[in-house]
């Protein structure tokens, strides 16, 4: 398993990936992330984000409220993130499990929570949590994985023995284990989220990946992947596409 360390440089890598199409997948999820944060947030509101990876989204948060709490109950990842704290003065650093959080009830305007509750086995606990820390009003912003999209099935069989070292030797870049533990299809997140005490306002799809043109295809292989993505989210496959976004508000 990879540590946090290794995986916050990959995070960093995966946004300027010499693969187009997996470049495309995680820009395309921070673009949509991103605008969402920019619908939600309240100017200079309190806006926490759960789990904040390599720190993407926290200048962006800083710039749009008036305090900011990145909380992970890994230490590397809050020490990743201390170096923002000389541009982003705004910004609180705070070790927590969402899952018992020992942050104060109902102190946040905003919640983001992007691409953390698939590490979490307790998923339902977690949104618990973070439906706790939201104040009256107050939005959570959260993405995770669909269960059976083609780019997590086939995340499986990548890291098979063998199988990893011609994946790394095709892509050319850090390649490493997800540490997915827990992931739901949308069916399932959805029901999760009521029943911790949201109610969805928004929710979208993206990212269809299509294996082996996703590798070789290059720019012509991700303009196929584009074009199909708009015409799987209007139906049925829907359910293969990479990510599912929430805007969800407490009631």
């Amino acid at each position: 398993m990879a540590s946090p360390s290794e995986l916050v440089a990959l995070q960093e890598t995966l946004y300027r990936s010499g693969n187009p199409t997996r470049r495309w997948l995680h820009c395309a999820r921070r673009d949509w992330i991103i605008a969402a944060l920019q619908r939600h947030a309240r100017p200079g509101g309190r806006a926490l984000e759960v789990g904040p990876g390599c720190g993407v989204y926290l200048p962006v948060l800083a710039g749009l409220s008036g305090q900011v709490v990145a909380a992970d109950v890994e230490a590397a990842y809050l020490q990743h993130a201390a170096r923002l704290r000389r541009t982003v003065p705004n910004l609180e650093l705070v070790r927590d499990d969402i899952c018992a959080t020992a942050l104060p009830e109902k102190s946040f305007d905003l919640v983001l929570c992007t691409e953390v509750v698939e590490h979490i086995p307790d998923s339902a606990a977690a949104l618990r949590g973070m439906r706790r820390l939201l104040k009256p009003g107050g939005v959570l912003v959260l993405s995770t994985p669909q269960r059976y999209s083609p780019l997590e099935l086939a995340a499986k069989i990548a890291f098979l023995p063998g199988v990893i070292q011609l994946v790394r030797r095709i892509y050319r870049e850090p390649v490493l284990e997800t540490g997915h533990v827990n992931l739901m299809t949308a069916r399932t997140m959805q029901r999760q989220l009521r029943e911790a005490g949201f109610e969805i306002a928004e929710q979208h799809r993206s990212g269809l990946y299509l294996p082996l043109l996703a590798e070789f295809g290059g720019e012509r292989g991700l303009r196929l992947a584009q074009r199909l993505e708009g015409k799987a989210r209007q139906g049925l496959g829907r359910s293969l596409l990479w990510t599912q976004y929430y805007v969800a508000h407490g009631v």
